[in-house]
């Protein structure tokens, strides 16, 4: 029988199902109800020490919807971090490591860029018992100006330099969170793992714009008549997604063994959880899947892993990890392994073709035997 219990940098998980940084994680009531139903970890919504500074507005999302079905498709959030006190956080961790001692705390952090702070919230998080942290240096929309989110993560050098900030007092493992808004993901992921980062997530949304309302003639999502692109999410983004993932893969399995990936964008079965597994990533994040269906619906996700590791005989996540990754290869050696195996195909046909005594001649391919006689 397998089992979707894993190990992934001295976290002991029940399954690789992560709840991701977000309004699904944004207090210690909801992230208990996580815990109670089910998900194997927990990242909270990120939280700064000073949340004076976030002020949301409302509308915050938009959304795109199938025009056939009306499912949705696409997301779309203008949403800050948590605008909730670090001191109540601190609180609430304490809270949560004691109802509920097993399950795996995670911390999403984000901090300007100020060495003290950085290592400042790192401390006062540990000590409040969080299990492991979350980089948040991705988020597309996130108070640039304060060079926050993607303003550190968009640039590999200061993203080194803030993880070695927070590597050098961490005692708990470290991921970084990758932002999707660059041209090489490669890059970001390197400098968190030469940082000493554990490992890393990716992907955060994607900067964007929704849309524009033909009536009004606005941008969407309308804050009296004004917006500000965001962040989009949702099953739309999952093929990029998957890309990236697949790209820091290759880029562990080459130069960083042993170090890991929590892969998210778009995962709302187990289905694509799998797909996220088998290009490299040890656990798989959720945070738009759980805004559309609820916490339960980690129970069928977890069903529908089962029943891909049953069919395929795989026993743990482990089993079938990267198993997707040699796979990939250049557009010229596709063209290369495609003519090879053309011409292996029409040799096979040419040697069944072949007769082997004069009762195999038919008449009715008269020609073609001939014509491969010839050739053979």
């Amino acid at each position: 029988m397998p089992t979707l219990a894993t190990t992934v940098d001295g976290l002991k998980l029940p399954n690789p199902f992560v709840i991701g940084s977000g309004p699904p994680g944004t207090n210690g009531k909801v992230i208990g109800r996580a815990f109670d139903d089910g998900w194997g970890a927990v990242i909270c919504k990120t939280v700064s020490l000073d949340a004076s500074k976030v002020v949301n507005v409302q509308p915050r999302y938009g959304r795109l919807r199938s025009r056939e079905t009306g499912e949705i498709y696409g997301w779309e959030n203008i949403e800050l971090i948590s605008d909730r006190s670090f001191d109540t956080w601190i609180d609430e961790f304490k809270k949560l490591k004691d109802s509920h001692p097993d399950g795996v705390l995670i911390a999403s952090i984000m901090e300007e860029y100020n060495k003290d702070a950085w290592q400042e919230i790192v401390g006062r998080c540990e000590e409040a018992g969080v299990d492991s942290f979350e980089l948040n240096m991705s988020c597309p929309h996130g108070m640039p100006e304060r060079r926050m989110g993607a303003a550190v993560g968009e640039d590999p050098v200061a993203l080194e330099e803030v993880c070695r900030w927070v590597m050098a007092v961490a005692t708990k493992p470290v991921w970084a969170k990758m932002t999707p808004n660059v041209t090489h993901i490669e890059d970001p992921a390197r400098a968190a793992f030469r940082a000493g980062c554990q490992g890393v997530s990716a992907i955060n949304t994607i900067r964007s714009v929704i849309g524009v309302d033909l009536d009004t003639l606005r941008p969407e999502p309308n804050v009296e008549g004004y917006t500000t692109p965001g962040g989009y999410s949702c099953q739309a983004v999952r093929p990029i997604a998957l890309r990236m993932c697949m790209e820091i893969s290759k880029v562990i399995e080459k130069d960083f063994p042993g170090r890991t990936l929590s892969g998210l964008g778009g995962v709302e079965t187990g289905e694509d959880a799998a797909q996220f597994i088998l290009l490299g990533s040890s656990t798989v994040q959720v945070c738009t899947g759980v805004m559309k269906f609820g916490y339960d619906c980690v129970g069928p996700m977890k069903d529908q892993l089962l029943a891909f590791m049953e069919k395929h005989k795989f026993e743990t996540i482990d089993d079938f990890r990267g198993k997707s990754l040699p796979y990939f290869t250049t557009h010229s050696d596709l063209v290369k392994r495609q003519a090879e195996a053309r011409e292996a195909k029409k040799a096979e046909a040419d040697k069944k073709k072949m007769i082997k005594g004069d009762a195999e001649w038919s008449g009715d391919d008269f020609v073609d035997q001939s014509d491969a006689l010839a050739r053979g």
